[in-house]
């Protein structure tokens, strides 16, 4: 009779706390409308319903509110299996003063935000014991917050809306110590996930600047060394019909579609999953900005040059010991 190993018991539960995380919001998202459409057409229950819009309208401005975070599900052991698939490992160079807010700006995006969403979304890698007095709001898309049950766990892991009005609130009316989580090349540096790439969308992200610079808040960056590594993706030949459709469906939405594939559940296999390969994310020293309430864009470019100086200072000092020969750049487009 087979019985599995602890190794094996380890390993299930790494790939379910995976998969629970990146299919939740599809499984909630297809239970809530299901569910409520067979209320509403086949029962007489359809006052649920009604309640649950009036509930999501009343609470519609929470995600741009500061949220509503619960410590116990941030540290779920769930998480710590999360984190321990890869692993997952989080490097300080600076102390962090309390006495501030920041923006701390994440490098690379990968396919997944996986090392982002396991160092800042829950505190099984060690956040508050490395940066204590500091509370992380991961910042992210609205649309994640237009469904009921899914807006209340993602909120749960201290996340919040990616709005300006959530970004004002969260500068000006929790204090200091908040430490806002941005992943700045967003869904548009997908495309250039692949192992090995150390190119970033960055360029036209200005935004997160001239924010800093309105409330005169530092700039934190910050570099996941592997983050890239986690899948491959299918690259099409430019000018074939799938690389036109991409490059048309990114332009109207703005998400640029990836053929991406990772390793199945058994050793060399294909599959979903993202590769076994640890991520180490290094946080850089903060970047003090002055406080310029309507600064020009010129004024913008400026710290914005400076702040991919810190960048790559940043990236240069830790390459090498990740596997990335001395001569390879960060290449900013």
């Amino acid at each position: 009779m087979f019985w599995p190993t602890k190794k094996d018991l380890k390993t299930a539960m790494e790939v379910f706390a995976l998969f629970q995380w990146a299919l939740s919001a599809l499984v909630i998202v297809i239970t809530v409308i299901m569910v409520n459409l067979y209320l509403v057409v086949f029962t007489s229950f359809w006052p649920v319903t009604v309640l649950m819009l009036l509930w999501l309208a009343f609470d519609w401005k929470t995600p741009e509110r500061g949220g509503r975070r619960f410590n116990c599900v941030r540290r779920w052991c769930l998480w710590k299996h999360y984190s321990n698939y890869f692993p997952l490992k989080i490097v300080k160079t600076k102390d962090i003063p309390t006495n501030h807010n920041y923006i701390l700006a994440c490098h690379p995006h990968g396919l997944l935000s996986h090392s982002w969403f396991g160092h800042f979304s829950t505190d099984t890698t060690g956040f508050s014991k490395i940066f204590p007095g500091i509370t992380p709001y991961m910042l992210t898309l609205g649309a994640f917050f237009w469904v009921p049950f899914l807006r209340e766990y993602i909120m749960s892991t201290g996340a919040c809306s990616v709005s300006q009005s959530s970004i004002d609130f969260l500068l000006t009316q929790k204090g200091t110590g908040n430490m806002l989580v941005v992943v700045v090349g967003g869904l548009a540096e997908c495309k250039y996930s692949v192992p090995g790439s150390t190119t970033l969308f960055l360029k036209k992200r200005q935004g997160f600047v001239r924010t800093a610079l309105r409330y005169g808040v530092p700039l934190i960056p910050a570099y996941a060394f592997g983050e890239a590594d986690l899948y491959d993706q299918h690259i099409f030949t430019p000018g074939s019909f799938i690389s036109y459709f991409q490059k048309w469906f990114q332009k109207m939405v703005h998400v640029y579609p990836c053929a991406f594939y990772g390793r199945g559940f058994t050793k060399n296999s294909w599959g979903l999953l993202p590769y076994s390969r640890p991520v180490t994310t290094v946080v850089g020293e903060p970047l003090p900005l002055p406080k310029i309430e309507n600064p020009s864009q010129e004024i913008v470019a400026k710290y914005h040059t400076l702040y991919i100086d810190a960048l790559r200072k940043l990236f240069d000092q830790h390459k090498t010991k990740f596997g990335i020969s001395e001569t390879q750049e960060l290449v900013i487009t």
